[in-house]
This record gives C-alpha cells, sequence and structure tokens, in this order.
C-alpha cells in the first residue's frame, strides 16, 4: 500500500501536544481561500519553481517533453501547467535545484521506518501527527499507518477537517491517540463561500467523535472577513457547548509568510495583503470564546 506524502516535518511543537514529528498527505477536498499549503490541495505531484534559484542555463526548458517550460523576458516559467506531466526531467536537470516535485508516493511500510527513526525524542507526550491536505483523503493509507505507528508504541494524532462520511474517521478511530479538528466556521453558507464545501460532515463529525470520547483539541483559524467575526467564534463556541467540550480549543494566528508559495504554483492568492491578527483583537474573540468553552486558548499556531 502507498501514500502521496507531501512532506515530513520533525521536531514540531505545533501539531499535537509534546514533540512530534509530522507526515503531511497530499490532497485536500476542501478549497479554503486562506489555506496556507496551496501545494497540498491537489491530488497529484506539483512542481515548485523558485525564482531566485535560476540561473537561467535552459536545461529544464530543453528536456521538457510536453514544451511546458518557457523562456522570456522575465526568466523561465510555466506556459501551460495543465500539460505538465510532471514525470520530473525537469527537476533532474536543473543544476541549480529551482524546480522541486511536491508530492511523492511512498511505501506504508517505507514511511512507518522513516517516522520511527524520531521515536526517541517523542517523550511520553509527544509522537507522530498524520497531517494534511485532508489525510483522511487518502484513508486505506492514513489508517494502516496509524495502526503500524499504535502497534509500535507510538502516539498518533490526526489532523482534520472532519468534511467526509463517519465510516473513514470511525475507522482509523482504533488506532488514534488524539484528533486535531478544525473548526472554521459555523454558518452554512459562509463556510461554503469561503472553502468551497458544505459543514454538514464537519458538524456532525464532532458530535460523533465526541461522543466516542475521543480526546480532541479544536482549532479555528483567525482569518479577517472570513472566520474572525465575534458571531462566528460565538457561534462555534455554543456549539461546543451544546455538543460535547474539546479537552482544548486553539484560535490560531493567520499571517501570510505562506505568499511565495503560491508565486512558485503561479497562483494568485486573495488573501496576501492581509495583515496578520493583532494581538488585541485576538485576545478579545478568546475572551468571547470563553465565556462559553474555558479551555479556548490563543494560539500562535498558524493552520490551514
Amino acid at each position: 500500500m502507498e501514500a502521496l506524502i507531501l512532506d515530513i516535518q520533525r521536531m514540531s511543537t505545533e501539531d499535537g501536544p509534546g514533540l512530534r514529528t509530522t507526515v503531511f498527505f497530499k490532497g485536500c477536498n476542501l478549497a479554503c481561500g486562506w489555506c496556507h499549503n496551496p501545494e497540498s490541495i491537489s491530488f497529484k505531484p506539483d512542481l515548485n519553481w523558485y525564482m531566485n534559484k535560476c540561473i537561467n542555463c535552459d536545461s529544464c526548458k530543453d528536456i521538457c517533453p510536453n514544451g511546458v517550460l518557457i523562456k522570456d523576458e522575465s526568466g523561465v516559467h510555466f506556459k501551460d501547467r495543465s500539460k505538465c506531466l510532471t514525470c520530473g526531467k525537469c527537476v533532474d536537470e536543473c543544476p541549480g535545484a529551482g524546480i522541486e516535485l511536491k508530492g511523492k508516493k511512498i511505501s506504508v511500510e517505507k514511511l512507518k521506518n522513516e517516522l520511527l527513526k524520531d521515536r526517541a525524542y517523542f517523550g511520553h507526550d509527544g509522537g507522530v501527527t498524520l497531517s494534511g491536505g485532508e489525510v483522511m483523503m487518502q484513508p486505506q493509507a492514513a489508517t494502516e499507518l496509524a495502526k503500524l505507528l499504535k502497534a509500535d508504541g507510538v502516539s498518533v494524532a490526526i489532523d482534520t477537517a472532519g468534511c467526509y462520511a463517519w465510516s473513514l474517521l470511525e475507522s482509523i478511530l482504533p488506532y488514534a491517540d488524539i484528533f486535531l479538528y478544525d473548526l472554521k466556521i459555523f454558518d452554512a453558507d459562509a463556510h461554503k463561500k469561503h472553502t468551497r464545501v458544505d459543514n454538514a460532515h464537519i458538524l456532525d463529525n464532532y458530535k460523533r467523535l465526541i461522543a466516542t470520547g475521543a480526546r480532541v483539541w479544536v482549532r479555528t483559524p483567525l482569518i479577517a472577513g472570513a472566520t474572525d467575526g465575534e458571531d462566528n467564534i460565538k457561534a462555534i463556541a455554543e456549539f461546543l457547548r451544546d455538543n460535547g467540550l474539546p479537552e482544548r480549543w486553539e484560535l490560531c494566528t493567520f499571517n501570510n509568510l505562506c505568499k511565495d508559495k503560491y508565486t512558485r504554483l503561479d497562483l494568485d492568492w486573495e488573501y496576501k495583503a492581509h495583515e496578520k491578527t493583532k494581538k488585541s483583537y485576538a485576545e478579545k474573540l478568546k475572551e468571547t470564546a470563553q465565556k462559553y468553552v474555558p479551555c479556548a486558548v490563543y494560539s500562535g499556531v498558524t493552520t490551514e
């Protein structure tokens, strides 16, 4: 069994309790306008082009079988990404490492062995976090990996937006020690406007997950004009109060440090001019949240 993996991040303190190694699965069924990891959305590998590393040698352009890469006064760039085969020939040929292929297939067994190399620093409360993209868009690989890690005594966290059938979440439940569960927007219409999907599954799956007694941390990104309204925070808080409180509710800071990722993918980012949420306003939202959910905290963690 194979998984399509975007990256592995070690020594993370932002993806659950303790020190963790986070493996990012590629592919997401949400399309949040503010996404900090646009390279994680597609369900196939993507090419990232780094302009600052390009030495204008034409090597990538000359070897491209579909003529996807061209050169003009601005340098080498993609003419039409839709024709890219993601064959990786340009990556191998580039002497300046100016092109990177994001997303590779790896067997679940090999991935498990790679992750186990880090177990020495996990301690009593750390472990491995399966994230994305949306990790549960590769449910068989994710569940098998969680099962293998659990068998080796490693704590497993699942970072998810919960937008899928309950049966997928239920399948991984026996092998997960904690869930990092995104609740972004409570209003259904607003949720669909900003993420392109309805939130019915998300809210229903949260209720079911809490009912199982699972350990859950809820995370809400603070996005100006989308999620950071007091009405939204209050609505989520009332939902949590009425349907089961999580262990922790993180209100997460937005930042625009990912804007270069959009440039590397030839994408325009609608939130590139947005500023980081001011601490004073975030603290105000935290106070609103704590009226209903005492475990709410303001976190510097950046989430999708």
